[in-house]
């Protein structure tokens, strides 16, 4: 699939917009009741409502790609205690305890806060490079 290589920055950035944008609904339900889901309206001291707050803020960040890395890491973080405090108590795999989302956020995360903005984000506007 080598001809896609001379896409590979903006397929990256599209990564990143899409993942954070995904990300930003989860959070936008618990804050914004936008959409309305069974989380809408949580209470923001609430494990759930820290973590929605995570979900509203590191998402748009990371959408936007402002301040990429260690937004991206919190995300990271936040996914990574979702998955084991939620989803590893009930199975260890995946498949049978529903946490395939919240482990694929985690580690599409942490690359992101590894690799940075990429070539569409607003830290590569100020910094003249992702």
């Amino acid at each position: 699939m080598k001809f896609l290589n001379p896409f590979k920055d903006d397929i990256y950035s599209l990564l990143r917009l899409m993942t954070g944008l995904l990300f930003l609904q989860h959070g936008t339900t618990k804050y914004l009741s936008f959409p309305v889901t069974k989380y809408s309206g949580v209470d923001p001291t609430s494990l759930i409502g820290m973590a929605g707050m995570i979900e509203l803020v590191g998402g748009a960040l990371v959408a936007v790609g402002l301040f990429t890395r260690p937004a991206a890491f919190v995300c990271s973080g936040c996914m990574a205690v979702a998955y084991f405090h939620e989803h590893f108590p009930q199975s260890f795999f995946p498949i049978l305890n529903w946490g395939e989302l919240s482990a694929l956020y985690c580690f599409v995360f942490f690359y992101i806060a590894a690799a940075g903005g990429g070539k569409w984000s607003i830290d590569a506007m100020r910094k003249g490079g992702g």
